[in-house]
């Protein structure tokens, strides 16, 4: 027979294998938006990598409560150094990109 205890480490269990499924797919998003963002300024991603950095409650526009989360990422511009990004996301949306100052190819 379950007792309270068991129940409590069952939700708890429950919430962690929730909370994990779903920051893979807050990453997967962090991550396709971010290599959209590195195509469309003709930048490699580095190492296909979303690192979270921050994680908080906020409000949404419609005043409904959702997550904020930060991500950091590398991208290289001429492919000999690294440079260092941060991808915001509210809920599934997108909220900024803020990349590092960066060196421009040689254009011959």
């Amino acid at each position: 027979m379950f007792s309270l205890v068991n129940l409590l480490w069952l939700v708890l269990a429950g919430l962690v294998a929730f909370y994990w499924w779903q920051s893979g797919l807050f990453k997967g998003r962090a991550r396709d938006l971010a290599t959209m963002h590195c195509q469309q300024l003709g930048l490699q991603l580095l190492d296909q990598s979303m690192v979270i950095v921050g994680f908080w409650p906020v409000r949404g526009r419609a005043g409904r409560l959702q997550f904020r989360r930060s991500y950091q990422f590398e991208f290289s511009s001429t492919g000999d150094r690294r440079y260092q990004g941060k991808l915001v996301l509210e809920g599934m949306n997108l909220k900024t990109i803020e990349l590092e100052a960066y060196r421009l190819p040689d254009s011959e």
